[in-house]
């Protein structure tokens, strides 16, 4: 049975602080003020000279106050090792450190962390005295792990300044209680990263009045967070104030406003008697003496204007440095009240989720044994929602595992209550038309691209742009990045509860379910009650499907989509016909011609692979606005070539069907034409050209299309004309008479060798695309085209020149020639003020670039890889909005400008494969490179002495080059994550301050001559990556490379590495260890066991003589290389312990014997002697690999 704890899930404390320290050493100084100090910042601390009542004993009232302590503040000095009761005391904090929610910080007072971590110096000595006592063990052990922890050392910080000193301690330990405490409810999840961004909008340092809004769904935690922001920062403010319910307490009655008004004065100014006579006599209040006061207001759940107008009318009501923060659904309201600062509540990640759930479900951070997938399905369900993971948790708390499952049942069928409740609130508000959009989105049109969308509500006769807008600000429903409608899942489930509210189901307004569609149409209970439907992925039969419309007299929305049939299926009615001509398989659909039927009302039909040839006769389709049956078997849209007018036909998509020509003339409003893929459509009838209203024309991939009609001009509304992989060999000249044209495609038309020369009468044409295509000269009069804004010659390899008036393409933005035959730019194109990307890759002919280049004012992107460029041009220089500068494999380069320096946004400058010598010093004031790639500039020699001042470089790639040394400057790059510096084969040595680089994830030093690595890279607590490959002069790493805590990848491979310092086994996070090919490593450390993320470890080619036995509690290890191991005899006996293991390499080794224990491991490969795995009984699955070597895989 699930837990019904309802404790609380983090540890409620008796104290915040407890002291550890010498009291002779320290009482009556530092820790006295120290004390003094925290409790004067309110901190509860524990100091055993004023805690302990007389009589007690002393011992046992420490464990317990420890174990009842938060934080843990260690005072080393000089006699604390001398003390046993100290030493007692560190093990205890110790132990609780490792096992609950406590934090130790070390204070290294009068002495050095070296001296507490190896017992040297004054701390030995006054250790001393212990060593022949029993606990001397684990009291060495509690004094390094305390002195391997984050702390602050005296003399190192404030230059030895004690109250300075004391005054940092007190801060951080206060910044750290704040951050654990900010908020009353202890179930919050999620929330430090949400409230962090909701603090660096208000600011609270800058003495402005500030309004920010909370905007998200219903139950999506506005509250909470506004709540928690609210209890981390209203001490900075003289009055505060949380004002709930908002819109519920000011539509409740006629003085709902006015007890808000009253709540919001009596809170800031802290006057209980304050009394509003009326809204108008409120505002003039707030407006006279909330002036006087830096106050933090919330105002939660606002759903008007008018309640923003009443509470907080203008910004000069306020105190400057007060700060309004206003939670609400509805943006509009935000927008209304000139509020810009606005911030979109996230829900829950599934992690998050999972550990919300547990505290509500189990009192406890995550599911307990058994529960885990019933808990993930709740989860799903909820979906980051957090009021129903909150509603759910809460109402399965103590429930077995069949109530759980009964619950999910329901879940499935009947939505949860409380939450639809809350969401409706919502809907309730729209209007009429709105509501009729809302529905469409939540029961048909979810997930669709929002022009697509757009399409189907217009269609539907509802005004779907301004809909879509209101209900997204609503926060009903969400554009993503992708230009799709999205809703959350319970918004979703709210949207199709109301429509299921009609019963039975043939009553609602629309049907989506697959059962209940199945169930009307193949029982004929259609009714005119029904005017959507969506039909997706069913089973049933076409000709059912037409024939249940019958009854649905008012349907004018179908969405159709089945799944494929085959002979054998119950109708027996699907005539399989293999139609190779066209290059793929069709089927045919034999059918009654009396049983198709579409109702006349219906407005948007959207059928993929309609498997009729026709629309059925009885059609009259005069109020159709949208037809889309993509893949169908269409040959010709009535039968016998009845001519039908479909007047108010807007859209129609027939791509990919079997459509041979397709005459227009009846269709005089057809907006948007889709015929792509037509692979049999070879011409395209003259009646085209009559549709004056026609926006856009798709024929991409009608590889058969050879030309277009002569008349095209006439399509006086063409907006979009995409002609992409068909057969056209030119264009009618008639094409330049569209003057609303803006895109025209012709990529890959690879027959296309001219364009009209009149073509720059397309006065109005933004994009061109003729990449790929034969075109061996582009007509001066392309010039003209003054609002053009792309053009893309990628790969036009016959091409050799450009128009020398190009520069009059004033609007030009981007500009793509790679893989063209062109030498040069010309010398116009240095006017183009609004040219943002350049593309030369490739072009292998290209020399020299206008030397007024730097007349390109907006340029951001030149690619000039692979090009003939032997120099830039001092131009460049000016290109303020420069940001990549990509020129890898310009092999003649050999120079570049001294003032590079001068590009301040440049982020990515790549080199690789130049002849650069050397670099301008003027590259250092590159402020916003990020990205500085010199691999391999094999004649870079040196770099410059000030590379520290590129502030926010990330990725700094040296690799095969001469550099010999670094810069020190290098130590001050904050931001660098990732330094290669392999095949430097002339590196010897490293900055000694190395380790200031505090971001470095990733450090590269693989063939170099790298003779010793500087004790401060043990300082890189972000490193993840260290590679030392073949650093053959390598013979020794820092004593501390335990405290790299994120290391994961460390390869010592062909090092002269003898041993690994102890501390190595602190790196928890470790997953590969290399040591291969270290001829001279003798021994692994006793206590490798602690290396607890370990995959895979290689020692390979070592002198190793054993394994230690900690090694068998690596749970995660995956691979355990001993390949020429010839010293190595045996191995552990416990070595079946290593549960993961999946290769063992055992070659070359003396090993005479294999653990019996290994018979645990199943699918183990086990690589070794053929002798020694058939004494071991390993006989019949032997595999002979190439060199001789046997494999024996245990299944």
């Amino acid at each position: 049975m699930a837990s019904s704890s309802t404790s609380s899930v983090h540890k409620s404390f008796k104290y915040e602080v407890f002291l550890s320290f010498r009291g002779e050493d320290t009482r009556k100084n530092f820790v006295d003020h120290l004390y003094d100090a925290l409790q004067r910042k309110s901190i509860l601390t524990y100091k055993d000279d004023l805690e302990i009542k007389k009589g007690e004993r002393i011992s046992d009232e420490l464990l317990g106050s420890i174990e009842n302590s938060k934080f843990y503040i260690i005072v080393f000095s000089k006699d604390y090792a001398s003390s046993s009761w100290c030493l007692d005391e560190l093990v205890k904090i110790m132990e609780c450190r490792k096992m609950t929610e406590h934090t130790a910080y070390p204070i290294f007072y009068d002495v050095e962390p070296t001296e507490v971590r190896k017992q040297i110096g004054a701390v030995g000595k006054a250790f001393a005295k212990h060593e022949k006592e029993v606990a001397a063990g684990k009291w060495r052990n509690a004094l390094k792990e305390a002195a391997d922890l984050a702390g602050w050392e005296l003399k190192k910080t404030a230059d030895g300044h004690e109250s300075q000193f004391i005054q940092k301690i007190v801060e951080e330990v206060s910044l750290e209680l704040r951050s654990i405490n900010f908020s009353i409810d202890e179930k919050l999840v999620g929330m430090e990263t949400r409230v962090n961004d909701v603090i660096s909008f208000l600011e609270t340092g800058i003495d402005d009045v500030r309004m920010i809004g909370i905007k998200g769904m219903g139950g999506g935690g506005k509250t909470t967070l506004a709540r928690a922001v609210f209890d981390q920062i209203s001490f900075q403010f003289e009055g505060k104030s949380f004002v709930e319910n908002v819109r519920e307490v000011s539509n409740d009655s006629l003085s709902g406003m006015k007890s808000l008004q009253n709540q919001l004065l009596s809170d800031v100014l802290n006057d209980k008697g304050i009394s509003v006579s009326s809204v108008y006599d409120g505002k003039n209040m707030l407006k006279r003496r909330m002036s006087g006061r830096k106050a933090l207001l919330v105002l939660d759940d606002v759903d008007h204007i008018d309640q923003l107008e009443a509470l907080a009318g203008e910004r000069n009501w306020f105190k400057p440095g007060s700060r309004i923060i206003i939670t609400t659904r509805y943006e509009q309201v935000l927008v209304a009240h000139c509020v810009k600062l606005i911030h979109n509540v996230n829900l829950l990640s599934d992690k998050e989720a999972i550990c919300l759930f547990s505290r509500y479900a189990f009192g406890r951070e995550i599911p307990i044994q058994g529960y885990e997938k019933l808990s993930g399905e709740v989860v799903r369900y909820a979906s980051g929602l957090p009021l129903t993971i909150k509603v759910l948790g809460s109402f399965l708390c103590g429930k077995d595992e069949s109530e759980w499952i009964d619950a999910l049942e329901r879940l499935r069928t009947i939505p949860l209550h409380e939450t639809l409740k809350r969401l409706e609130l919502s809907y309730i508000s729209l209007e009429e038309d709105y509501k009729e959009i809302f529905l469409n989105v939540a029961c048909l049109l979810k997930g669709w691209a929002k022009a697509d969308a757009i399409e189907a509500l217009e269609s539907c006769g509802l005004h779907a742009r301004n809909g879509l807008r209101v209900l997204e600000q609503k926060s009903l429903i969400t554009i993503n990045n992708y230009e799709r409608v999205d809703m959350h899942d319970h918004i979703e489930e709210m949207g199709r509860d109301i429509v299921r509210r009609s019963r039975p189901a043939n009553k609602h307004s629309r049907l989506w379910k697959e059962d209940e569609i199945e169930d009307i149409l193949i029982n004929d209970l259609g009714t005119e009650a029904t005017i959507c439907m969506k039909i997706y992925k069913s089973k049933l039969n076409p000709e059912i499907v037409m024939k249940g419309l019958r009854k649905m007299k008012d349907l004018t929305f179908l969405e159709v989509s089945l799944e494929n049939f085959n002979s054998n299926q119950e109708t027996n009615k699907l005539i399989p016909n293999l139609v190779n001509a066209l290059g793929f398989l069709c089927c045919i659909w034999k059918f009654n011609k009396v049983n198709l039927f579409f109702p006349d009302t219906l407005r948007y039909l959207h059928w993929d692979q309609y498997p009729f040839r026709t629309l059925p006769q009885t059609f009259q389709a005069n109020n159709l606005v949208s037809l889309k049956i993509a893949g169908s078997e269409i040959l010709q849209l009535w039968e016998w070539g009845e001519r039908k007018v479909c007047n108010k036909l807007r859209f129609l998509d027939l791509s990919n069907s079997q459509l041979k020509t397709l005459d227009l003339g009846l269709t005089p409003n057809l907006e948007t034409l889709t015929l792509e893929r037509c692979c049999a459509l070879i011409e395209l009838s003259d009646s085209i050209c009559m549709l004056k209203h026609l926006k856009s024309l798709k024929l991409d991939g009608c590889s058969l299309l050879e030309k277009l009609p002569e008349d095209l001009g006439l399509l006086e509304s063409l907006v979009k004309l995409s002609l992409s992989y068909t057969e056209i060999k030119h264009l009618p000249n008639s094409i330049c008479m569209l003057k609303h044209l803006k895109f025209l495609k012709l990529d890959r038309c690879s027959l296309l060798k001219k364009l009209p020369e009149h073509l720059g009468q397309l006065e109005s044409l933004e994009k061109l695309n003729l990449s790929y295509t034969e075109i061996t000269h582009l007509p001066d009069s392309i010039c003209m085209l003054k609002h053009l804004k792309y053009l893309d010659l990628n790969e036009c390899s016959l091409l050799e020149k450009l128009p020398e008036d190009l520069g009059l393409l004033e609007s030009l933005q981007y500009l793509e020639l790679s893989g063209t035959m062109i030498k040069h730019l010309p010398c116009s194109v240095c006017t183009l003020k609004h040219l943002k990307y350049i593309g030369l890759h490739r072009c292998s002919l290209f020399e020299k670039l206008p030397e007024d280049l730097g007349g390109l004012e907006c340029l951001e992107r030149i690619i000039l890889r692979s090009t003939k460029i032997k120099h830039l041009p001092d131009s460049i220089c000016m290109l303020k909005h420069l940001e990549l500068l990509p020129l890898n494999d310009c092999l003649l380069l050999e120079k570049l400008p001294e003032d590079l320096g001068r590009l301040e946004c440049l982020e990515m400058l790549n080199l690789s494969s130049t002849k650069i010598k050397h670099l301008p010093d003027s590259i250092c004031m590159l402020k916003h490179l990020k990205h500085l790639v010199l691999y391999p500039c094999l004649l870079l020699e040196k770099l410059p002495e000030d590379l520290g001042r590129l502030g926010c470089l990330e990725y700094l790639n040296l690799s095969s080059t001469k550099i010999k040394l670094l810069p020190d400057s290098i130590c001050v790059l904050k931001h660098l994550k990732y330094l290669k510096l392999d095949k430097c084969l002339l590196l010897e040595k490293l900055p000694e301050d190395l380790g200031l680089i505090e971001c470095l994830e990733s450090l590269d030093l693989s063939n170099t001559m790298i003779k010793h690595l500087p004790d401060s890279i043990c300082m890189l607590k972000h490193m993840k990556t260290l590679d030392l490959y073949r650093c053959s002069f390598l013979d020794k790493l820092p004593e501390d490379l335990g405290r790299l805590e994120c290391l994961e990848y460390l390869n010592l491979s062909s090092t002269k590495i003898k041993h690994l310092p102890c501390n190595i086994c602190m790196l928890k996070g470790l997953k590969y260890l290399k040591l291969d090919k270290c001829s001279l490593f003798e021994k692994l450390p006793e206590d490798l066991g602690r290396l607890e993320c370990i995959k895979s470890l290689d020692l390979s080619n070592t002198m190793l003589k054993h394994l230690p036995d900690s090694i068998c509690m690596l749970k995660h290890l995956e691979s355990l290389k001993l390949i020429d191991c010839s010293l190595l005899e045996t191995l552990p006996e416990d070595l079946g312990l290593l549960e993961c293991l999946e290769e063992l390499h055992i070659e070359g080794t003396c090993i005479s014997h294999l653990p019996q224990s290994i018979i645990l491991l199943k699918g183990l490969c086990i690589y070794g002697s053929r002798g020694l795995l058939q004494s071991f009984g390993f006989t019949s699955d032997i595999q002979i690999s190439g060199d001789g070597m046997v494999c024996y895989v245990k299944v």
